[in-house]
């Protein structure tokens, strides 16, 4: 089954561990076309040498500025930003309680995010194989909007829309791109059958009911358009056990694993199969999942992917505290003495090149039928 090919190969010892796993749906859900091409497998993952002290030079950064302001249009209580230890985050009126902030460090780490990704995918921005017309074009949780500006500038002819909870977004965009605030997990206000693509990355602790996101998202989708997730599994791991040389990556992975209980929203997505099952439950088909493994830090031996992990790495260490702050202080309530000693722990296990640790990435992507049969309400 395909369902039972792709699990978490990277954690169980294989003859190439370090392999992509693709899978697709069952034949039974496939259209009499041409075969939907699946990207190659990700090069193996293998550490380079290790250096003779643990001090490892930062990656450079290529960002442009883009986490400027907010957009126009929208109203005063949503620019009422809650201030949590000195930054900010989105507004209260909405019911959805996101876990990093809002602000300009927090928009440039979305920014270097989306980098490292784009790498990771041979520089595209997506893996689903939409037409070369596309029309209508959604980016969901959009941040600080840069997947969407940049879909705007390879599609110029095409309609981009990104929503997020809050307008930080920049002002000057290409004349195809527009934002909106807007809550994912309440019932979207677009009309059905809109998008030839609806782009969804990184909502991971923000959701509650995944399979309501994606029965939406199937709802909007036009006839023969397409959907992509992108979701990652934060906890920290390695082939060779190297990450038992820093407990603290236990505490990273405890602080996620309480907070998501506490919130009631699971930041280990991959661990139910909440994209695949929610967007074949949902109705679409043609459905193919893509696993890789994401290094933390240059020790990769593949020059891509030790650039790949300069630039994870980068993005944590650019805002640790924004990545967990809410969770430790509020969500929580943790010892305040214990976290910056935290932090700095954080830091040290980051700079540390003898941990070959690696987070998992996983795109699901799934078309709506050119003729969908209608789905019984849920």
């Amino acid at each position: 089954m395909a369902d039972q090919q792709q699990q978490n190969p990277a954690v169980t010892a294989s003859p190439e561990p370090e392999r992509a796993t693709t899978s697709t749906a069952p034949a039974a859900a496939t259209p009499t076309t041409a075969p939907i091409p699946t990207p190659a497998p990700q090069d193996e993952l293998v550490p380079g040498d290790d250096p003779e002290d643990d001090d490892n030079a930062d990656a450079d950064s290529s960002l442009g500025d883009d986490a400027a302001s907010s957009t126009a249009s929208v109203t005063a209580s949503i620019l009422e930003y809650r201030t949590i230890q000195g930054r900010t985050f989105h507004s209260d009126r909405h019911s959805t309680e996101y876990f990093t902030p809002n602000d300009e460090q927090q928009m440039q780490s979305v920014d270097i995010t989306h980098h490292y990704l784009t790498v990771l995918l041979d520089h595209s921005l997506f893996l689903a194989p939409i037409k070369p017309d596309v029309q209508k074009v959604i980016d969901v949780g959009t941040g600080s909007g840069i997947w969407a500006i940049d879909f705007a500038d390879q599609f110029p002819t095409a309609e981009v829309f990104g929503s997020d909870l809050s307008p930080c977004q920049p002002e000057w965009v290409p004349p195809n791109v527009r934002f909106e605030v807007d809550d994912a997990t309440l019932t979207w206000t677009w009309k059905d059958n809109y998008f030839d693509f609806i782009h969804i990355r990184y909502l991971f602790g923000a959701i509650k009911d995944w399979n309501a996101l994606f029965r939406e998202a199937y709802r909007c989708t036009a006839p023969g358009g397409w959907v992509q997730s992108c979701e990652t599994d934060v906890r920290f791991y390695s082939d060779d056990n190297t990450t038992d040389l820093e407990p603290v990556l236990e505490t990273w992975k405890k602080l996620y694993e309480d907070g998501g209980k506490a919130m009631g929203r699971e930041f280990f997505v991959h661990d139910e199969e909440r994209q695949e099952t929610g967007i074949r439950e949902a109705g679409f088909e043609d459905v193919t999942i893509v696993n890789y493994k994401l290094p933390v830090g240059g020790w990769a031996k593949d020059p891509k992917l030790a650039e790949v992990g300069n630039f994870v790495k980068l993005t944590m260490e650019n805002d640790l505290e924004g990545y967990t702050l809410l969770l430790w202080h509020n969500v929580l309530n943790w010892p305040k003495d214990g976290y910056q000693i935290f932090l700095m722990g954080m830091r040290k296990a980051l700079r540390n090149r003898r941990v070959h640790a690696y987070m998992k990435v996983r795109y699901v992507y799934g078309r709506k039928a050119e003729s969908p049969k209608a789905l019984a309400s849920a």
